[in-house]
């Protein structure tokens, strides 16, 4: 078996947490029992492009349970666990390329080496191995039935190819299930950023100023997380409908030149590039933390940064400390990727059981309806959506009301008024 990972003998270690990790992913749990029993993957060849975690290890697991013969490889190069990694290859025989740290060319040569596996469905987080693909082997596309994406800096990148016709197979946006993005990017990111900011720096969120860019799911997620720690949270929006959604829920929204000044702690979270910039490290307090929680390390401008330094150095594990000219200090986190990934451990495998729930349901989709699907990127189907959310309701414990006939006759009939 052809892997590449960072040490074998971590998988003891990997194997006790990926155990863990299990334990808090029921939903995922109960898709694995059924996948054993009726195999709705077999024969299928998956490339994974993801956070390698335990809670990723749980997913492959169960996608292998259904019968499909999977390899992964990192969507990122810092957010690789690599005792979980180690765990996938040693225990359960699944290739992994993916090394905690690595730089760019390893980077892509990992992606590379998970396409050789010629994929019959994809699966990503960030949509590089989609994009890898389209550019570079384009030779796999007639046995690629589908595929599904995970984040919403993927999606974005998906349906930018579709509107440009260039998309070749078609494509699931797993993130736009409301069982993904109301939960994984709210509760899920907002904790595990701020546990990657804490882990970093070991700050005191109570009394500072937290600027948080992007009121998505994600910064929504932060700026209730943050204010619960006691910060002054301070929002940055382009969109008017979600600047006014960030006011009418209490925070003060603000240009972000004008909340550079003001800032102790900034937090990216757009999926948009250069959103702190030259003119925004300008005017910022000396000691300012910077960090991403987007997908991509594009948010912050980390050249420009680096140009206006005079010294740098790794003053922490994940803090690197810039000089500029005039004396001040701002700390960049995590080298400007994924906060929660690159100095924590991502969003608690509790929340992403219903996101991988999601996964393996829709690949199950892409396998039973490969033939009636078009070159688009689709919604998640209702059902599996709906699905999941009873499924962690009942792991929960919590019944809840069903429409009695009247009830349902009711919604049906327009004829009804006072």
């Amino acid at each position: 078996m052809n892997y590449d990972i960072k040490d074998i003998t971590l998988a003891p270690k990997g194997r006790l947490r990926i155990e863990w990790a299990e334990q808090l992913m029921p939903v995922l749990r109960l898709i694995r029992e059924r996948f054993e029993k009726e195999k709705p993957l077999e024969g299928i060849r998956i490339s994974a492009c993801l956070h390698v975690t335990t809670e990723t290890a749980v997913l492959m697991q169960t996608l292998k349970a259904g019968g499909a013969d999977v390899v992964v490889c990192a969507s990122n190069p810092l957010s690789t666990q690599d005792d979980a990694s180690a765990s996938l290859v040693e225990h359960h025989q699944i290739p992994v390329f993916a090394i905690k740290g690595e730089d760019n060319d390893t980077y892509y040569s990992h992606i590379r080496s998970a396409l050789e596996h010629k994929p019959m469905i994809t699966m990503d987080d960030g949509a590089d191995l989609v994009c890898t693909i389209h550019s570079e082997k384009q030779d796999l596309i007639p046995n690629i039935i589908g595929g599904t994406e995970e984040t919403t800096t993927g999606v974005i990148r998906l349906r930018s190819m579709e509107a440009n016709n260039v998309l070749m197979f078609p494509l699931i946006a797993v993130n736009d299930a409301n069982t993904k993005h109301f939960f994984d990017n709210r509760y899920g990111t907002g904790q595990s950023t701020v546990d990657g900011i804490i882990r970093a720096t070991n700050v005191l969120f109570a009394g500072l100023v937290v600027v948080v860019c992007g009121y998505g799911w994600c910064g929504r997620g932060v700026a209730m997380r943050a204010r619960g720690l006691g910060a002054n949270v301070i929002v940055t929006e382009t969109d008017p409908l979600r600047a006014l959604e960030a006011a009418m829920d209490g925070y003060r929204v603000m240009q972000i030149k004008e909340a550079a000044s003001i800032g102790d702690i900034f937090v990216t979270l757009t999926g948009d590039i250069h959103v702190i910039r030259e003119e925004h490290f300008q005017v910022m307090k000396n000691g300012a933390i910077v960090c991403n929680s987007g997908h991509f390390n594009v948010e912050i401008d980390i050249s420009a940064l680096e140009r206006m330094c005079i010294k740098k150095r790794r003053i922490r594990e994940y803090v690197d400390e810039y000089t500029l000219k005039d004396g001040r200090k701002i700390n960049l986190l995590g080298e400007g990727r994924l906060i929660n990934l690159s100095a924590a451990e991502g969003h608690p495998a509790s929340v992403m059981d219903m996101s991988f729930a999601n996964q393996a349901l829709c690949v199950e989709f892409l396998a039973k309806n490969a033939d009636s699907l078009s070159k688009k990127v689709y919604s998640v189907p209702k059902e599996i959506d709906e699905n999941v959310a009873k499924l962690k309701l009942e792991s929960m414990g919590i019944k809840i009301d069903e429409l009695t006939d009247e009830q349902k006759n009711y919604l049906s009939e327009w004829t009804m008024g006072t």
